[in-house]
């Protein structure tokens, strides 16, 4: 029986291409049947570890743990399952939370400790997408993890703290992998081009053509994989010549541009969008244009951004410069009248003010200062001077006795106590030395000397 992820050696064409290429991706005949094929996430697999005990099928005395496998898409999570699969002795189940259900979870779990009870066989549960199972499905995972009835393996590409319930992850090791090295996706594409399950020497990669897939792979073995093999296509229909070169030019008509790399569902998502506003915050204007680019690319709904340069406008700008929310305002109403692609244009003006604008986090710091003491019970209840006296009965209790209108005051500023008891003389803003902030803070220490001055 010809395995899967191997076409027939003997199935092949004119080109000496394997025709399993047509049946099969690239991505999926290139996938590794061992350790020893694995490809980067090297901090995962040292001898020892629970991944690499689980993927050669190593037990001992504890038994092997369930794991979480936490990345980016193509960075291996599937194919590391399936390593494991070629364990010997174990059972070997896959479901996806796209299409499996809480019946489809519980039938695995009554097979697997069967298998155990029966036959001492361990089964392996590959789940993949698992951010994707509602928490009564995830709930329905417990039982066969905390007895040991399935060694769960899940893949998720969203943040597990988030995506996965805590009782589940408690049970398992949370692996973290990462996007794969520049070596590591150009040593994969070699090994694609020369390898019969892959190209078979049909094609010869030039360098810039190289260089340009494991750019535009940016870390992610099946995007290089995929493009890889529009680029071998495009070059076989092309040339006649074999080995086919595979150029610059045939690569770049054959793949139109670079999958930018970002989930508007996912863990990206708050990613791309934290480096935007840490970007602006920091007067990076070009970073900051980066990251703004790649939002909008990957398809961001363009108020989503709006909305986050608002807060940026007074968290990190502020009074330094009190025209920057004017400008986030207006970018955001602009925007949700015009739309995209024109938008763009707006949020641009918007960003790179913002981060050439002079910073302060003051009125920031205030607000939560002030709230710190709310929360701690401070403050008291409010003078009677300033009460509302306009109900009838008020002025019989003193609501308003001695409040000083502050336009008939020389200065237009009444010396008279504001803050409640527990909080008075407090100074929750604190002004900057920078832009616009610089002028205020003489004519703030001018008004805190009038206030108390009684």
């Amino acid at each position: 029986m010809t395995d899967l992820f191997s076409p027939d050696p003997d199935d092949t064409d004119d080109d000496g291409v394997s025709s399993g290429a047509v049946r099969l991706p690239l991505a999926v005949r290139m996938r590794p049947t061992s350790v020893g094929e694995l490809v980067g996430q090297r901090h995962l697999l040292a001898a020892g570890s629970p991944l690499r005990r689980l993927a050669e099928g190593g037990s001992g005395p504890a038994g092997p743990a369930s794991v979480i496998l936490w990345g980016p898409p193509g960075t291996g999570k599937t194919t590391l399952a399936h390593v494991v699969s070629k364990a010997t002795g174990r059972r070997f189940v896959e479901l996806s939370a796209v299409t499996a259900g809480v019946k489809d979870v519980r039938r695995v779990m009554e097979e697997a400790r069967d298998a155990r009870d029966l036959h001492r066989r361990e089964t392996v549960l590959f789940l993949d997408e698992i951010h994707r199972f509602t928490k009564a499905q995830q709930d329905a995972l417990l039982p066969g993890v905390e007895n040991r009835w399935v060694v769960l393996v899940a893949a998720t590409t969203e943040n597990p703290s988030f995506s996965v319930v805590s009782p589940l992850l408690s049970r398992s090791l949370l692996l973290t992998l990462r996007p794969l090295s520049d070596d590591d996706i150009g040593g994969l594409l070699d090994r694609a081009v020369a390898d019969d399950r892959g190209l078979g020497g049909a094609v010869a990669l030039e360098d810039d053509a190289r260089a340009h897939l494991v750019r535009m792979a940016g870390g992610d073995a099946r995007a290089a994989l995929t493009a890889l093999e529009a680029a071998a296509g495009a070059a076989l229909d092309e040339s006649a010549e074999r080995p086919a070169p595979v150029s610059l030019a045939t690569t770049e008509r054959a793949v139109d541009r670079a999958a930018v790399r970002y989930d508007r569902a996912g863990d990206q998502h708050y990613d791309v969008a934290s480096a935007l506003i840490k970007s602006m915050r920091g007067s990076d204007v070009d970073a900051s244009l980066h990251y703004l680019a790649r939002m909008l690319e990957a398809g961001e709904d363009p108020r989503f951004v709006a909305r986050r340069i608002m807060i940026a406008a007074s968290e990190d700008v502020g009074m330094a410069d009190p025209s920057a929310l004017q400008t986030a305002v207006a970018a955001a109403q602009a925007v949700a009248m015009i739309g995209m692609p024109e938008a763009r244009i707006i949020l641009a003006q918007a960003v790179v003010h913002l981060a050439l604008a002079p910073k302060s986090n003051a009125s920031y710091m205030g607000i939560n200062a002030a709230v710190a003491d709310v929360r701690a019970g401070l403050g008291g209840p409010v003078p009677p001077h300033l009460r509302d006296a306009h109900y009838a009965g008020a002025k019989k209790i003193g609501h308003g006795k001695g409040y000083v209108y502050s336009h008939d005051e020389p200065l237009g500023v009444a010396s008279q106590q504001y803050a409640p008891d527990g909080v008075d003389g407090r100074d929750y803003y604190q002004p900057t030395d920078r832009g616009f902030e610089r002028e205020l803070t003489t004519r703030l220490q001018r008004l805190r000397d009038i206030l108390r001055r009684r």
